[in-house]
């Protein structure tokens, strides 16, 4: 039974790595695999109760991080049909190359943290191409970007999925988290960007202002209060969770249900052609269900390698090939830059036991900083880096000569001084 799901993992993992090469969306294999592998259980299985229980306690787990990121992505979107984010758009006037991407670079780092690494991205390349007209410029400015957006995110609880994961698992704390990776996250940033004030000053180029605009149906005022209200909402999930030791999906759907109220409120009056832009019915359809889907179908694989042990067993050979947890976690950082880290680190959720490696161990904290930064090294390493390449048609070839060791630099850099902290 075991080399049956082990071999339909294998497929349907390779089907997801080759999606951009066989144009078929990974959300497809992610959900068959995931399916097959508990049939395989489940024919094999002289208990079929039992192992109904067994899923769904599996798919109460996942039901969490799935809640938590459709929360999220449901506030975010309500923040940009607003047109929250000019609020940042409208303070960057600089002219100045090398002052714009120390300002680009280090917003995308604190706003991931607040959001995630891959509307971060999103956000951050939309500024981008009103600030930077020549493309090929605007390559580099975007390489640094995802950069940022994955360093950002790695010390934030809320700021990559990994790191949710992380925390929602119990693995993690949001106070240990943060105290603990704000200083290497930062220093693998620091460490490209350094470098590329250098290289900026050659690049020949003239920012442009940017002009407030007006949108209809949405007040300046409007847009201000939502997006300091749902960046407030974003930002109290963590204090929730810390207060009343309840999920972190909980402390998000109350901020949703806030948020909604607020919105109705505010747009009570308005025409209904106008207000329907602007409720979260609205906002709910722009989420991106392919990927909650994906993530549905990867862990519930995941689940299935944990039920049978297989996980375990790769748990005892991958700590006597690589001793010690912190090139173990480096490693497994390095391969997220290859395969999808959400899969790897909930392999590692169910390799390693709480009891052995309790909450805020040195492990799983490394291990957020190695997955959620380790994807820079490549364009097709990270949600940020994926949506990088669609937005901007970056090429990977590219991204590996002009990015990819400035990321491995930061990288290492920031790894190097997690260890000696």
């Amino acid at each position: 039974m075991e080399l049956y799901i082990i071999a339909v993992f294998v497929i349907s993992y390779i089907l997801i790595v080759l999606e951009h090469p066989l144009k078929i969306n990974k959300t497809g294999p992610a959900l068959i695999g995931g399916v097959i592998t508990w049939a395989i259980i489940a024919h094999s299985s002289p208990d079929i109760l039992h192992t109904n229980e067994e899923l769904l306690s599996h798919l109460g787990e996942i039901a969490e991080i799935l809640l938590f990121l459709m929360g999220a992505m449901a506030i975010v979107e309500l923040i940009d049909a607003h047109e929250g984010f000019e609020v940042i758009v409208k303070k960057i006037k600089t002219r100045n190359p090398v002052r714009l991407l120390w300002i680009v670079s280090l917003l995308a780092f604190f706003l991931s943290a607040l959001l995630d690494n891959l509307t971060t991205t999103i956000v951050m390349i939309t500024l981008l191409r009103k600030l930077v007209p020549d493309q090929k410029i605007r390559l580099y400015f975007t390489g640094l970007v995802i950069i940022a957006a994955n360093a950002g995110g790695a010390w934030s609880p809320i700021g990559d999925i990994t790191t949710t994961m992380l925390w929602i698992g119990g693995q993690i704390s949001a106070t240990k988290v943060i105290s603990a990776l704000f200083i290497p996250s930062l220093v693998c940033l620091l460490i490209p960007l350094l470098y590329s004030t250098f290289k900026i000053r050659k690049m020949a180029f003239q920012p442009h202002f940017i002009k407030a605009q007006e949108h209809q149906g949405s007040s300046i005022y409007e847009r201000n209060f939502i997006f300091f209200l749902g960046i407030s909402l974003l930002a109290m999930v963590p204090v929730f969770k810390t207060l009343t030791h309840l999920p972190p999906f909980m402390g998000m759907l109350l901020g949703l249900g806030i948020f909604w109220i607020v919105i109705e409120v505010i747009h009570r009056n308005k025409h209904e052609n106008v207000r329907n832009n602007f409720t979260v019915a609205y906002a709910i359809k722009k989420i991106d269900l392919p990927s909650i889907l994906f993530f549905a179908g990867i862990l519930m694989s995941i689940a299935a390698l944990q039920v049978t042990g297989v996980l375990v067993a790769l748990a005892g050979y991958i700590q006597q090939a690589l001793p010690g947890d912190y090139l173990m976690n480096i490693s497994i950082g390095l391969f997220s830059a290859i395969i999808d880290n959400v899969p790897l680190v909930a392999a590692a959720q169910g390799m390693f036991d709480l009891s052995t490696f309790p909450t805020d161990h040195s492990l799983w904290i490394f291990m957020a900083y190695c997955t959620g930064t380790g994807g820079s090294a490549l364009i097709i390493g990270s949600a940020a880096g994926v949506a990088a390449m669609g937005m901007e048609k970056i090429n990977f070839i590219w991204y590996v000569k002009h990015i990819s060791l400035l990321a491995l630099l930061g990288y290492f850099g920031g790894a190097l001084v997690y260890i000696l902290i």
